[in-house]
């Protein structure tokens, strides 16, 4: 088939007008287009395509062999959650305790999201269908070619090859995104936790979890306030410090009288050659009491003998520590990142301040600073939100401690993301960790976009 004849055959096989929807087809369809409905398939069955057509019949059997032996169970399942608890039952031929299987409620709940889902895949599948069947049957009715099975394979190499790649992606993305992420959400509201003894078989409890957390004369009420206020502080400052400071590195090294300016970049990045946990744990050994900082200070005469300070032990000295560390392992890469953006302001600029009299501080004040931010605006948003989930940097330097109130779950360094590892791995509170997460999403997810489009890059970029 030449080139030709293979564009005429194309223009043949066009859908006519518009796309074809689900409404038009039950409205305007025939006999068979509108018993694709219950039985899929049929419609392209009848008008030649009956490997397609089989193909989606197979799929509706398969949903409904699904759901008839486990679907149905695991929708219903997920109303309670399970109620059958785990009995130890006496063996009298084996002289032995047998333990029954019981309800295992996260199952429950996982495959009957599972469910959900699933269903709503075959309802995407459904949809296909009976569009499929409209469209075959449009081209049957105009005396177009129909394509055959083996025609609609090259094309979903061809012109269709994005839904070929799209396919795995959006299944893996569904699998391991979209299901955890809701089965997370689900979990918020329920009482799944080591609190009277709900690690096996909880109960949906509403918003009662929220309520608790959002009650600051509560334990984990007054914990999440704390928190939270830190967690703010401590993205604020390890942001903008390291910004500022990369911002200032970056133009002392990138002036004309700077001599070596290739072996003070090398000296200022070579931080960046030690992987980051390597450098933070020799840190925090280094600034124990009894760490090499302490006992070289007591050698020196600084401190007195026995005595140490408390980097790590004091609430106020482990916050600047941390923030401190953050800057020394952090600067490294706003200085690169800066240098670029540097470079890339035109010198026209500065010959016309120089021209019209400004000094230095006019300079980097109406100059250097308003085009550094216009430019890393994303940056510093994307820098911000990294620093409100950094667990890095908090749990292998302190570990959110010191902790001074034994009834709290979290120590004075600890931000949401690590007090959440804690309520989670540590104290088995899956409920409130649950609901951590998702405030921490939703206060990220706001605060980002209404930074984002009010920063003038957005603005003149033709965002509304």
């Amino acid at each position: 088939m030449n080139a030709t004849s293979a564009l005429k055959l194309r223009s043949n096989t066009l859908k006519i007008d518009n796309p074809i929807t689900c409404m038009e087809a039950i409205k305007n369809g025939d006999i068979f287009t509108r018993l694709s409905m219950v039985v899929m398939g049929l419609g392209n069955m009848v008008h030649g395509q009956v490997v397609k057509g089989l193909l989606f019949l197979a799929a509706e059997v398969a949903y409904i062999a699904f759901m008839v032996t486990n679907g149905f169970y695991n929708l219903s399942m997920l109303v309670s959650l399970g109620s059958v608890e785990r009995q130890e039952v006496w063996n009298e031929e084996l002289q032995i305790f047998e333990y029954t299987h019981g309800d295992q409620s996260i199952l429950l709940l996982l495959y009957g999201l599972a469910t959900i889902l699933v269903t709503g895949v075959m309802f995407w599948i459904w949809r296909g269908t009976l569009k499929s069947a409209y469209n075959v049957q449009l081209q049957a009715k105009a005396g177009k070619h129909i394509f055959t099975f083996s025609e609609d394979i090259k094309e979903l190499f061809d012109s269709n090859l994005y839904r070929l790649l799209m396919t795995p992606s959006m299944f893996f993305i569904t699998a391991l995104t979209i299901l955890p992420l809701i089965f997370m959400i689900c979990m918020a509201f329920t009482n799944y936790s080591k609190i009277d003894n709900h690690l096996v078989l909880f109960d949906w409890v509403g918003l009662d979890n929220f309520r608790t957390l959002f009650d600051s004369n509560s334990i984990l009420g007054s914990t999440f306030w704390k928190v939270l206020g830190w967690t703010l502080v401590w993205a604020f400052f390890a942001t903008f410090t390291n910004y500022f400071a990369g911002m200032i590195l970056a133009i002392i090294i990138n002036r004309k009288d700077t001599k070596a300016k290739g072996f003070w970049r090398f000296c200022f990045v070579l931080p960046c050659a030690v992987p980051m946990f390597v450098s933070l744990l020799i840190m925090r050994t280094m600034l124990q009491p009894e760490g090499a900082v302490n006992v070289l200070l007591r050698q020196l005469g600084l401190i007195a003998d026995g005595a140490s300070l408390p980097f790590f032990t004091d609430p106020t000295w482990a916050r600047v520590t941390v923030i401190l560390i953050n800057i020394w392992v952090g600067v490294p890469y706003t200085l690169l990142q800066l240098t670029g953006v540097l470079q890339n302001i035109p010198t026209e600029l500065y010959e016309a301040a120089k021209v019209d009299g400004a000094n230095a501080f006019q300079t980097f004040f109406r100059i250097t600073l308003p085009y550094m931010l216009y430019v890393t605006t994303p940056y510093l948003i994307a820098t911000f939100t990294g620093n409100v989930n950094n667990f890095n940097v908090i749990y292998l330097l302190s570990g959110g401690d010191p902790v001074t109130d034994l009834a709290s779950t979290a120590g004075s360094t600890d931000l949401l993301v690590t007090w959440l590892y804690k309520l989670t791995i540590d104290k088995q509170y899956y409920n409130v960790g649950a609901v951590v997460g998702i405030l921490t999403f939703i206060i990220l997810a706001i605060g980002s976009l209404l930074t984002y489009r009010r920063s003038k890059s957005y603005r003149e970029e033709g965002g509304i």
